[in-house]
Order: C-alpha cells, then structure tokens, then sequence
C-alpha cells in the first residue's frame, strides 16, 4: 500500500466520527426543538400504516425482532470469538466485543432518556414498543452488531478478509431492514432510524479509532498469536 493511500485510510475512522456525531448533534437538536414529528415523518408513517396487509407485516415482525434479544448479542460474541481465534484468550475476545456493544447501548440509552422523544400513536402500533423513540433502539443494535461482525472479519484477516465482503452483503441489508421496519410497523419515526444509523456509524468509528491506536502496526492487523 502506498504511503498517501495508507495515510487516507488511517484517517477514515476519524474523519468517519466527526461526520457522524456532528449529523447526529444536528438531528437531535432539531428534534428537541420541533417538539413533535417532522411532516416526512408524519407522511411516512401515513403511507406505512396504508400499506401494511398481513402478507407484509408478519415478515416485518420476524425482521424488527431480530434488531434485538439474543441475536444481536449472540453474532456479535461469535465474531468476538473468531476474531480472537489467534490467542490465546478468544472467550476475552468475545467479552471484548461484546462490551463494545453494550457500552454503545448505554450511551444511546442516555440518548434517548435525554431526548424523551413520544413515539407515534400507539393505535398506530403493529407491535409492542417501550421506552422513548429517539433514536431507535432496535435500528442502532442492529447496525451496531453488524459493523461489530463486520470488523471481527477484518481483524481476522488482517485486513484481507474476503469473508467480509461476502458478510457485508447480508448484513447491511439486515441493518437497514431493521430500521425500516420499525417505521413500517408503527412504532418509530423516520428520523428515529435516521437518528440510530447515524449513532451507530459515530460509535464504530469511535471504537476504530481506539483500535487503530491500540494496534501501532496497522489499524487491521491481525492479533498476534
């Protein structure tokens, strides 16, 4: 690799975090000052609530459930685990990724507490929801756990994971189809799952950028044996 484009690559996760916490600043800021739902949301959820036969809606179920519970939780350890097939110690690996996760879902916890955004109309619900709607739950674990995957392959591979291209193309599908069925279903606004993408993508970048200084040889490298 030459030195310009290593350059841009090691500046990536940084660059990655300032864009994202500062769109997720301004989101959540126009959100606090509009006190209610967004006309895009509102038109959004009009359409959703229209168009919602059985055929569709109980596939849209079995996707939102799996933003969270235990599949989230168990890709992220089983990843945790491949990643640090290379030690000794790949149950503290697994830990480690696991972690990641949870310290990102208290942090978008204190989030939404902060915010306290209502959700849509409850008679408007397909499925049960608790808690405030901003930013979206679901949406953010599930994009989270993917990048976590998604990063797990890498690591592995030191960068040269053809794994991950082949994961990267089922998993950010299953990450957008998260978000989109909780609006689908009801239970969240557009900006809800905007809100959670763009919380996940600051916080993968922000844990890039800590393993990029952990690992002085390379932000990939593979953990040595």
């Amino acid at each position: 690799m030459s030195p310009p484009r290593a350059a841009s690559r090691s500046a990536l996760p940084a660059l990655t975090a300032a864009v994202a916490v500062l769109a997720l600043a301004v989101l959540t800021v126009l959100v606090v000052r509009a006190g209610g739902p967004f006309s895009p949301d509102r038109a959004v959820l009009e359409w959703a609530t229209a168009h919602r036969p059985d055929a569709a809606r109980q596939p849209a179920v079995v996707v939102t459930h799996t933003g969270t519970g235990p599949v989230p939780y168990a890709m992220v350890l089983a990843a945790g685990y491949w990643a640090g097939r290379a030690t000794a110690r790949p149950a503290a690996w697994a830990a480690g990724f696991l972690a990641a996760l949870l310290a990102g879902q208290l942090l978008r916890f204190l989030l939404m507490a902060a915010v306290a955004r209502p959700r849509p109309p409850e008679a408007l619900w397909a499925v049960h929801a608790s808690h405030w709607s901003f930013p979206s739950g679901h949406t953010a674990t599930a994009a989270t756990a993917a990048g976590l995957v998604l990063a797990a392959l890498l690591i592995h591979g030191g960068g040269r994971a053809p794994a991950a291209g082949r994961a990267a193309a089922l998993l950010v599908p299953w990450a957008v189809a998260v978000g989109a069925s909780r609006v689908y279903l009801g239970v969240h606004w557009v900006t809800d799952v905007l809100g959670g993408w763009l919380f996940a993508t600051a916080w993968l970048a922000v844990l890039a950028l800590w393993w990029q200084r952990r690992r002085p040889g390379g932000p990939l490298d593979p953990p040595a044996g």
